[in-house]
């Protein structure tokens, strides 16, 4: 055997051992995270900037007082704690939905989560989606003396729509499916666009289910008056997305809603977080940080998750506030559930 050849297994060895070693040592073994520019950023600057509806009650929408509510401001506000330790270090810049995907590309928001459905597309063309925080079917709201509770008897309907939304294109695609022969009546502004509807310029409005029913609920006279379905079979993941290129943004916005599910998932709310300081479980003393490990990998105090919980709740709280039935929405929880529960909704580990 050469010199050559064994200084190469030996060194061959070492790398081997090294990467063994690390992974051998799992979460025994955290690395402190390497600074990333939206953290460097959004510290900076002292509040993280987040896109909000221009008025979806149960998602984002300003409150008589002028403050921000709904389910996709507090996925911002988690953020806010975990970085800041205060929700109220968020800003919500109202966008519509041609102008949302621009302002987080260009810059002028930290997060995006903003009733915006994971596509290829999307995922491809300069963003990155985290995980999703609502699972919902696309929907049309009609007068229900129409007469009309299913696609296939839309026969030439008018349908209102919002450009730059998933719903373009699934408008069209109901429509060449079922021969249809659906007119689309486009508007940029999402005011005008249920005004446009409820005047009687669209015979259907599409949008999110969810949304449907927040409009339904709120800018109806009477919201007995109209009816809701599905457009298709198909379920879409609402996902909060960040810009392309910054791993540690993206790994602090996807960990800050998990704090929210896996808080639900152990048994942890608002109200009894302190008193779980005092489990002996320590997959619950990992996510509370009272072993260390979880934060130093983000670049996060280590006692993000316990922030998290004990300024917003679970998620099982911040849904039934915005949503459910402590809302005056009262939307099922359905596919929203946790999985252990029917649901779609997974915790990852804290570990």
């Amino acid at each position: 055997m050469t010199e050559q050849t064994s200084g190469w297994r030996r060194a061959a060895r070492l790398a081997m051992a090294t990467t063994v070693a690390v992974l051998t040592l799992g979460s025994a073994t955290t690395l402190p995270a390497m600074a990333g520019p939206t953290l460097d950023a959004v510290k900076a600057r002292g509040k993280v900037i987040c896109a909000a509806s221009s008025g979806t009650i149960g998602f984002s929408a300003p409150d008589d007082k002028g403050y921000w509510r709904g389910l996709d401001v507090e996925t911002c506000r988690a953020v806010a704690v975990a970085v800041f330790n205060d929700k109220d270090k968020a800003e919500f810049v109202p966008l519509s939905g041609q102008q949302r995907i621009p302002a987080l590309q260009s810059g002028e928001i930290d997060i995006l989560p903003r009733t915006l459905t994971w596509t290829i597309q999307r995922d491809g063309n300069g963003i990155n989606f985290t995980t999703p925080n609502y699972y919902e079917f696309t929907g049309f709201l009609m007068p229900k003396n129409l007469g009309v509770t299913k696609v296939q008897d839309m026969k030439g309907a008018s349908v209102c729509v919002q450009t730059g939304s998933t719903t373009e294109v699934v408008v069209n695609d109901v429509s060449r499916e079922h021969q249809l022969e659906l007119t689309t009546v486009v508007f940029d502004s999402v005011s005008a666009l249920r005004q446009a509807f409820f005047s009687g310029r669209c015979d259907a409005l599409i949008t999110d289910a969810a949304a449907l029913a927040s409009i339904r609920a709120t800018q109806a006279k009477n919201p007995a008056d109209y009816v809701i379905f599905p457009a298709t079979p198909y379920m879409d993941a609402l996902t909060p997305a960040v810009r392309h290129g910054d791993d540690q943004w993206m790994d602090i916005v996807n960990w800050s809603f998990q704090a929210l599910t896996a808080a639900e998932m152990f048994g942890i709310t608002q109200a009894n977080i302190d008193q779980k300081l005092t489990s002996s479980d320590p997959r619950i003393r990992r996510f509370l940080g009272l072993e260390p490990g979880n934060g130093t990998g983000l670049g996060l105090d280590d006692k993000f998750a316990y922030n998290i919980v004990k300024q917003l709740g679970n998620y099982g709280e911040v849904f039934d506030r915005n949503l459910g039935a402590g809302s005056p929405l009262k939307i099922d929880r359905g596919y929203n559930r946790l999985f252990r529960d029917g649901g779609l909704m997974f915790p990852l580990a804290f570990q």
